[in-house]
């Protein structure tokens, strides 16, 4: 099946070479020099003490974290969550590493990193010409994840932010649209269903809390009340696809475990947006919980609350 462009894709111009934009340039001259000399097992290491070091000039992403795995988890012992987000920023550090090597690995290399475990749900969905709405979290090796889809033969498109620095852009633009993936941009609604209609596959992350606009308040772990994004019932309704959840997480031996093994089925209230929220958050548990140390806790994922007198953020306050 053959891709159309549905963005409009940055250009490389002489303009980018102005002064303002050399610290880009050279940023990531840098990283992308460093993720192909080095050996997979030092980069790894690099990145997870990076990560460790960060948290004494990030007290308040040090503290988001931790009081979302008091509200999430509150079972767990105040050891037991500082030791988690110890854990939690070095893998945000190794995240920082597994974007260049993402962006910046050849093929052959990348693909020696990748174990694809059981995706015919999206095997079978092309075969049939359906376009799948391939549902993931934000891992912190969000990255990868994308990329060895498009690896493996199951390229997709990217929701895409355009960044406002345009040399960065355009780095960010060609680093996630390798071995076939592109993008469509976040705010166009019509494009995206387009894309499914016409059979193909759209990454989407419904576990952030994206605010109180199409958003839903349902239970994730144990807060009863998360701000949950209901554009995933959105789309399939609008889109008729299939539903497949999809992840990328690191495993022990330092290799991506590449799954998407389950299908969103008849069962989905896709009419129901609050029934659908709540319904997606179970497997949104399920996919946190193949790696949880891998999330990004350092979002605050309950910030907002149905009461919209309450300010944004009390929680974490």
């Amino acid at each position: 099946m053959t891709h159309q462009a549905s963005f409009d894709k940055p250009t490389f111009s002489y303009a980018l070479l102005a002064p303002k934009y050399w610290g880009v340039w050279l940023g990531f001259g840098f990283l992308a020099l460093v993720v192909n000399i080095l050996p997979y097992s030092v980069l790894l290491k690099i990145g997870r003490g990076f990560g460790k070091l960060a948290m004494r000039f990030s007290k308040g992403r040090v503290h988001t974290a931790h009081r979302n795995l008091e509200l999430a988890f509150p079972e767990k012992t105040q050891e037991e969550i500082r030791a988690f987000v110890i854990e939690n920023f070095k893998n945000t550090g190794a995240g920082l590493i597994e974007t260049g090597i993402t962006w910046f690995w050849p093929t052959w290399r990348f693909k020696r990193r990748i174990v694809e475990h059981n995706v015919q749900p999206l095997r079978d969905y092309e075969n049939e010409g359906k376009g799948v709405l391939l549902c993931c979290v934000h891992a912190l090796n969000l990255e990868v994840t994308a990329r060895a889809f498009a690896i493996i033969g199951l390229p997709g498109y990217g929701v895409f932010r355009p960044h406002n620095n345009p040399a960065y852009n355009l780095i960010q633009y060609w680093g996630r649209s390798h071995n076939g993936n592109l993008m469509v941009d976040r705010k166009d609604l019509k494009k995206m269903v387009r894309v499914m209609r016409e059979g193909y596959r759209l990454f989407y992350l419904p576990d952030h809390d994206y605010g109180r606009k199409n958003a839903a308040y349902v239970p994730l772990f144990a807060v009863e009340d998360a701000c949950t994004t209901t554009g995933t019932s959105v789309l399939a309704k609008l889109s008729k696809c299939g539903i497949v959840i999809g992840s990328g997480f690191r495993n022990q031996e330092g290799k991506y475990d590449i799954i998407a093994d389950k299908i969103v089925g008849h069962d989905f209230p896709q009419r129901d947006a609050v029934a659908a929220a709540a319904y997606m958050n179970q497997f949104v548990e399920e996919l946190i919980l193949r790696a949880p140390e891998q999330w990004m806790w350092l979002h605050r994922r309950f910030k907002h609350e149905p009461d919209p007198e309450k300010k944004v953020g009390r929680r974490y306050q």
